[in-house]
């Protein structure tokens, strides 16, 4: 699982105001001086930022000079539009993707033309050959809608065998279940890169939402001693870097492929958890 030079990469998602288009530029420029391998752009369930992750796209690539990955998830989507926005990428010379299943709105009974990711790969590279290096999820700690976790790992493969390149980690705070799951894939035979997905902890009740929605599991003993700063937000950043620097650091003395920051927009937590680490250019 491990590669010659990792790749660090940052995650945002498209903003929704002109404040967060300011807000986003100034995070993107930050982060665009740690010289990172690229950014990715998210794609909202069912496409619901399709055009405002395509400006996103190329707004960041062109002024910050790093390569830009945009999501694109198949749900509720049509071989005709993703057919229109592969074309669309390549027209500006976007080489770069994460392919997902992504999740199915409210109120959608039907999924579309595609039901899963690896039939949105075998789709990309149907339509575009090798222009694309195809990122695809991985779920160390398994996907919360999994039946059992053999079957989620045979969802992984599937993705692998349909054409990716390399995958993300949904985040985690446990390096066990990373590790775990990189052997799991060593002995299937699996021999792409598998980037863990890092998230800072900045806000509690924030983290705990979208823990309890992906599945990823919040330790114990950082839960209580989060509950326990109550709204003392200067301690839970405090406490929140050393946990996801001590995280980070296990990671990296193993030698992974890289790591992927979900920052929320938000430069400083992700800038002091490298700094913390002294990797790449800083």
């Amino acid at each position: 699982m491990k590669t010659n030079t990792p790749v660090y990469s940052f995650e945002f998602f498209p903003p929704k105001t002109a404040e967060g288009v300011k807000k986003l530029e100034a995070t993107s420029q930050a982060l665009a001086a740690l010289k990172p391998g690229f950014f990715s752009v998210t794609f909202g369930a069912g496409g619901s930022t399709r055009d405002r992750t395509f400006e996103t796209v190329i707004d960041i690539q062109e002024k910050s000079g790093i390569e830009v990955a945009p999501h694109l998830s198949c749900i509720s989507s049509t071989r005709e539009n993703i057919h229109e926005i592969l074309s669309a990428y390549r027209d500006q010379d976007i080489r770069h993707m994460v392919a997902l299943r992504g999740d199915i709105p409210s109120g959608t009974v039907e999924a579309g033309e595609f039901r899963y990711a690896n039939e949105l790969v075998s789709f990309i590279r149907e339509e575009t050959g090798d222009h694309f290096h195809i990122e695809v999820a991985a779920y160390p700690e398994y996907h919360p809608q999994a039946s059992s976790p053999d079957r989620d790992f045979a969802n992984f493969k599937r993705k692998i065998e349909a054409g990716a390149d390399s995958a993300i980690t949904q985040y985690f705070y446990n390096t066990d279940a990373f590790f775990r799951f990189t052997d799991h894939c060593e002995a299937a035979g699996i021999d792409i890169p598998v980037v863990p997905g890092i998230m800072p902890i900045t806000n509690y009740y924030q983290l705990a939402r979208f823990s309890d929605n992906c599945g990823a599991e919040i330790p114990r003993w950082i839960r209580k001693r989060l509950e326990a700063y109550g709204e003392d937000l200067e301690s839970i950043r405090a406490f929140g870097e050393e946990v996801v620097t001590g995280v980070c650091a296990r990671l990296v003395e193993q030698g992974v492929s890289g790591l992927h920051f979900y920052t929320l927009n938000r430069a400083e937590p992700s800038i002091a958890i490298w700094k913390n680490l002294g990797i790449g250019n800083s």
